[in-house]
């Protein structure tokens, strides 16, 4: 009887967020497998539709992989490096102004950050001036970010307080006994944090990657509002289809197989999780 009443108390725990996942993640994507695999005219099942996402649309499932996986990149060697200057930096100041700074993008909408970035980004925009200013750069030579750079860029600058914020907590756990042994045998910053440091906090950042590189799959206004032009991201090849042609169908392809880029990085995060754990 206790052991039902248990899984009983258990369940009604676990209820709230099975709803929500039901609800919010499983029904929608049965019903896009669904018109996915559903010809528009006649109802009737068909593969038509992803033949259709690849002749079109081939060069951006290509780009959109590249773009994030590179962008999902620079977020990790960004937020180790933050994370580990938080952990073992040497002057407390500089510490204090990088916590303090680097949060900022947080709270920021993508959609703010697309709007900043075609600002900062522009042929004479705020980096431009700024690099001419200093003398780095000439006005002639000047140039605009507002393609596929300036969508990594925007990424980049948004998603990676996020793993910095995950990786330095999972760093601060990390026992100063093993940091201040390896200093006390000659080991600089550096070598500390790459073989002592961020061996333990791998799992933690694989996870914040992971979440980033499915959160940046789905963004819309970045890759709209910086580079609509071919190629792009599958999200605005998605919005395209459904507001222009109103093709669901290829449109629900399309999400497929941006569903899939994602379950490349949660299969990649299962089998480091899984060979950590038979190790």
């Amino acid at each position: 009887m206790r052991p039902l009443r248990s899984h009983i108390a258990g369940l009604a725990l676990a209820g709230p967020a099975l709803v929500i996942v039901a609800l919010f993640f499983i029904v929608p994507l049965a019903m896009s497998a669904t018109l996915a695999f559903r010809d528009n005219q006649t109802g009737e099942p068909t593969l038509a539709n992803f033949a259709k996402s690849f002749e079109l649309y081939s060069q951006d499932l290509w780009f959109t992989a590249v773009i994030v996986a590179l962008s999902t990149l620079l977020i990790g060697v960004f937020a180790v490096i933050i994370g580990g200057y938080l952990t073992l930096g040497g002057s407390e100041r500089a510490r204090a102004v990088l916590r303090w700074l680097y949060r900022w993008p947080l709270f920021i909408p993508f959609i703010v950050t697309a709007q900043v970035m075609r600002t900062f980004l522009a042929k004479n925009g705020m980096l431009n001036h700024a690099l001419t200013g200093i003398g780095l750069l000439d006005p002639l030579t000047a140039q605009s970010l507002l393609d596929w750079r300036g969508i990594v860029i925007a990424f980049v600058w948004k998603q990676t307080p996020f793993v910095a914020l995950l990786v330095a907590g999972a760093m601060a756990g990390v026992d100063p006994q093993h940091v201040e042994a390896a200093r006390n045998l000659g080991a600089g910053r550096l070598r500390v944090l790459i073989e002592i440091v961020l061996p333990q906090v791998t799992r933690t950042l694989l996870v914040g990657l992971v979440l980033s590189f499915v959160a940046m799959l789905s963004v819309l206004s970045v890759p709209m509002m910086i580079n609509p032009n071919s190629p792009t991201l599958l999200t605005v090849d998605i919005a395209y289809r459904i507001s222009s042609h109103g093709d669901y169908g290829v449109a629900n392809a399309l999400g497929l197989l941006s569903f899939a880029l994602a379950a490349v990085g949660a299969w990649f995060y299962l089998r480091h999780a899984m060979r950590q754990k038979s190790a």
